[in-house]
């Protein structure tokens, strides 16, 4: 019996775990490279996935970055998340910060007051610079234990008979499998959706978030993050009743840009052994379509794009200073801000002109809300990246093992398949679908 999976990113790792554990045979399949072996070039695709070059923060929570009571009762999502925490601790996480409990409380309360939700989670922080000896350690261990792998490897198209996948149509082969996990993630997800079309597979649309990302001093934020290194707060705006949440902050971290299929996108991360002055987070905005369109990652895409035309190939900055009175930011008002972005091949520019007004009022509100909790961030001199746009994949009909609806031997599991939005979550989708197909050959037997 053998166990195709497609991807190693978080999902495709546990997945492959779980089966291997379990004496099963498993083949991957994987775009990239091995960790030691990838660069910043191919950041968002090769084993460890695009959260490989994250800041490498964890959030055991099964309410962050997905909902796993869809999927399981409770504590069996509680369980799952206990042994993701664990497996990492094996393959070398030993550090983390999960702050002081009367202080967290405080934090909510304040929150609370001013009209915000606080989540709170249990978190470790490995920063970008350790993760990959993480991953590397556990990939070099399944592959010790059997795991075969095919690097390097681009899924062609599928080969199905009788409703089911008899093998995948590669540019290193054809690969044959009885069972079938996809994992594809964030950046597959486009690849993904084309064949759900292709084989009439049932998905249905999910909210995309739009925004920007924040940068401010360290000592603005450090009173908050020195209690709760990535604190999350949801919001919701006055004038929209809109959806805004603080996702990825970064203390004492840098701004990043990665390249999207047709755009630059920027994100953030930590160092654990080199620091910044400032501390950054995106500020997203969450956008649901409904008829005619309800593909809102395709709208996200052409934010996207706007914004690669309006910035020259480049993400834009603007202070927010000049947001407020409606003017453009110059290299002259940057060069003199209190704030030194850590991300300089940017373009200078206005926000306004890329983003929905909708979009710009919730995120100028929002920032108001949070200069509550946060003195200063409302602050003129505070400074926005743009875009941050978190894709949402089209959500695979599946059932409650993760199986498809349609193929009856193919799993779905992580982001690309819109089960999941962060490491933790993906890691304990991916160990869901495979305790399907376990669930299946007991059954078989």
């Amino acid at each position: 019996m053998k166990v195709c999976i497609v991807g190693l990113g978080p999902a495709g790792l546990f997945a492959s775990k779980t089966l291997i554990d379990n004496k099963i045979e498993v083949i991957a399949v994987e775009k990239g490279k091995a960790p030691n072996d990838r660069t910043k070039k191919d950041i968002l695709f090769g084993v460890g996935g695009a959260g490989l070059y994250s800041d490498g923060k964890l959030n055991f929570s099964p309410y962050i970055g997905g909902d796993l009571t869809e999927f399981v009762e409770l504590n069996k999502a509680n369980e799952l998340i206990d042994q993701i925490e664990e497996t990492f601790k094996a393959y070398g996480l030993n550090n983390g910060y999960e702050g002081f409990e009367d202080k967290i409380k405080q934090i909510d309360e304040n929150a609370t007051r001013t009209g915000i939700r606080f989540i709170r989670a249990k978190q470790k922080h490995v920063g970008s610079d350790h993760l990959v000896e993480i991953v590397q350690k556990m990939y070099d261990d399944l592959v010790s234990k059997g795991l075969k792998t095919m690097l390097e490897t681009e899924v062609k198209d599928l080969v199905i008979e009788n409703n089911k996948i008899v093998g995948l149509e590669t540019n290193n082969g054809l690969v044959k499998a009885d069972y079938f996990i996809f994992c594809v993630g964030r950046y597959g997800s486009l690849w993904l959706n084309n064949l759900t079309k292709k084989y009439n597979i049932k998905t249905r649309a999910l909210a995309t978030d739009i925004g920007v990302r924040v940068e401010t001093n360290a000592t603005i934020t450090n009173n908050l993050t020195d209690i709760v290194y990535d604190p999350k707060f949801h919001i919701f705006t006055d004038t929209f009743d809109d959806f805004v949440r603080t996702f990825c902050t970064n203390p004492k971290g840098y701004v990043v840009s990665e390249s999207w299929d047709g755009f630059i996108n920027v994100n953030g991360h930590a160092l654990r052994d080199q620091k910044s002055n400032n501390t950054n987070f995106s500020l997203l905005v969450r956008v649901g379509l409904t008829d005619p369109i309800e593909d809102s990652t395709s709208y996200a895409q052409h934010i996207g794009q706007l914004a690669n035309f309006l910035g020259g190939g480049k993400p834009i900055l603007q202070r927010l200073g000049d947001l407020t009175k409606g003017r453009r930011s110059t290299w002259k008002r940057i060069n003199t801000n209190l704030v030194d972005p850590t991300l300089k091949d940017v373009t200078p520019g206005d926000i306004s002109l890329l983003l929905p007004h909708r979009i710009v009022i919730d995120l100028q509100e929002a920032l108001k809300k949070l200069d509550e909790i946060i003195p200063g961030i409302n602050s003129e001199h505070t400074l926005l990246y743009a875009p941050e746009i978190k894709l949402a994949a089209l959500r695979i009909i599946t059932n409650n093992d993760l199986k498809s609806e349609q193929i009856d031997n193919l799993y779905l599991a992580g982001d690309g398949a819109g089960l999941s939005r962060d490491i933790t979550n993906a890691a304990a989708t991916g160990i869901i679908a495979a305790n399907g197909i376990l669930k299946v050959l007991k059954w078989e037997k």
